[in-house]
């Protein structure tokens, strides 16, 4: 048996002398390098007693020995867990609790406050912002080589806990065979080569960053700009050298921003890919108009990794995120039954990419993987007749008001396209008579314009049941660490 993860992403590169990636400092390092410091941390990981299958929790800051620990715990067998950077010893507390990880890799700042969190049978080893700490001290002793644990398709090889906007979060649990039949569909359908240098500006803590964006850099030995934190300047300044981004909606709101950003600007640049939230179709417009690209936009979850993804070559429509990616399957179902092309239902997803269930929550699992294979993905969409997908909103998000259902991303559609509004939020509150009331959250472009006016603007376009109660204007929509705009505040915010 072989291990499937590390065989194809890394192991590939053992004597690959080509430049894997750039860092901050102007630091490069080639892939052999690379390889090389994965051993010796897989060594550490070792020593700390890391056995096949336990987990490794990793709350670190975003440097080259965070993404040579994900790969030196593939290697090993182990189990990869990261973790935000900004949650909270209280929450993670109930991650290292549920998780009953071998080891805990943090800052030095708060290794001692996170160890007293953790059994006696779990170490704790540092990595600090300045690359220091004691795993990166101990990895600089040990062998160059390491012999890499067998580990199976179906084993484990991540734990990725969702974001537990309603309830407590789950882990995700990804095996081998999820996270590398990913990879080698997005690579192809991508056209990811040797000759690319993609513009690595996202976050490691979560799929896209690391998994989409990572893996597949991997798997065709493409060169990365490593950056420790997305900066509008540091990217100007990489495009014209690069081929590739991959970013979430607000990387692109903000580069349209600066007026650097043009077509002589881009002109080396292959393929700008979004994702993690939904990109407006005002932005996809604004983007081509100044750079003649069109952004190319994905859909996935924690549990599926990439489900969908708008074609390299062929039409990328705003507002859909493409057909189904090869070897997956979706269906959008009303109660598991199909629904007609056109029809609004559930998005349904079957695939080798899809997780194996929920770490400690069999119950939880048995409510959202089908005994078919199908995972209940909890977001609406709608099927064109030659399969392409458009996303709807989330299943909690959806609004029952007087017995009607009331989707969301419809009233914010005609809210955006108003002179003057930025962005919105339509969402759900509690209503005495009517089951709930609908409200929208505004972000103006224009102060001068009134929640009368929008209002005005949007009774012509809506039936009545759908009009917003009240619009609340604000400065900011909260959102997530990956842009995701957080209904649930918003809905604690304004329930009373």
């Amino acid at each position: 048996m072989t291990n499937t993860l590390y065989d194809a992403l890394f192991a590939q590169h053992a004597q690959n002398a080509a430049v894997f990636m750039t860092l901050d400092d102007g630091t490069q390092l080639s892939y052999v390098d690379f390889i090389t410091r994965v051993a010796r941390i897989a060594h550490v990981l070792q020593d700390a007693g890391v056995k096949p299958g336990d987990r490794v929790v990793v709350q670190a800051p975003k440097l080259m020995d965070t993404i040579a620990l994900y790969g030196a715990a593939v290697q090993a067998g182990a189990v990869y867990l990261p973790l935000n950077t900004a949650y909270t010893q209280t929450e993670l507390a109930y991650f290292i609790e549920d998780a009953a990880p071998a080891l805990v890799v943090c800052d030095a700042s708060n290794a001692d406050e996170i160890a007293a969190i953790c059994s006696d049978d779990t170490n704790v080893l540092t990595l600090s912002k300045d690359g220091s700490g004691s795993l990166s001290t101990q990895a600089n002793d040990k062998p160059t080589t390491f012999e890499t644990v067998p580990r199976g398709p179906d084993d484990l090889a991540a734990l990725l806990y969702t974001s537990g906007t309603t309830g407590r979060s789950k882990g995700a649990m990804l095996s081998h065979k999820n996270l590398l039949s990913n990879a080698r569909a997005l690579t192809d359908l991508w056209q990811i080569t040797d000759a690319d240098r993609l513009i690595h500006a996202l976050p490691i803590f979560h799929t896209h960053g690391l998994f989409v964006a990572m893996n597949t850099s991997l798997l065709a030995g493409a060169q990365l700009r490593f950056m420790a934190a997305f900066d509008v300047d540091t990217i100007v300044d990489e495009m014209p050298t690069s081929t590739m981004l991959m970013g979430v909606p607000t990387f692109y709101t903000r580069l349209l921003g600066d007026a650097r950003l043009t077509k002589d600007l881009v002109a080396n640049m292959r393929l700008f890919v979004s994702g993690s939230a939904p990109l407006l179709a005002e932005t996809h417009t604004a983007f081509e108009d100044r750079t003649g690209h069109r952004i190319l936009e994905r859909y996935g979850m924690t549990e599926t990794n990439m489900i969908t993804s708008n074609p390299f070559d062929g039409e990328r429509l705003a507002g859909t995120v493409g057909y189904p990616l090869p070897g997956t399957e979706v269906e959008i179902t009303d109660n598991g039954a199909p629904v007609a092309a056109g029809e609004i239902g559930m998005i349904e997803v079957r695939g080798d990419n899809v997780f194996q269930g929920y770490w400690n929550m069999p119950e939880k699992t048995a409510e959202e993987l089908r005994d078919t294979g199908f995972f209940i993905t909890g977001d609406l969409g709608v099927k064109t007749e030659d399969g392409r997908i458009a996303i709807v909103g989330r299943e909690k998000d959806l609004i029952i008001s007087g017995g009607y259902n009331i989707y969301p991303k419809e009233i914010e559609d005609v809210i955006n396209d108003i002179d003057g509004v930025s962005e919105s939020a339509v969402f759900g509150v509690p209503h005495p008579d009517f089951g709930e009331s609908v409200l929208a959250a505004v972000v103006l472009e224009d102060t001068t314009v009134t929640a009368d006016a929008i209002a005005a603007r949007v009774e012509p376009h809506l039936a009545r049941f759908k009009h917003p109660r009240r619009y609340i204007i604000t400065d900011e929509l909260p959102r997530n660490t990956m842009g995701k705009v957080q209904k649930n505040v918003l809905r604690t915010e304004h329930s009373t």
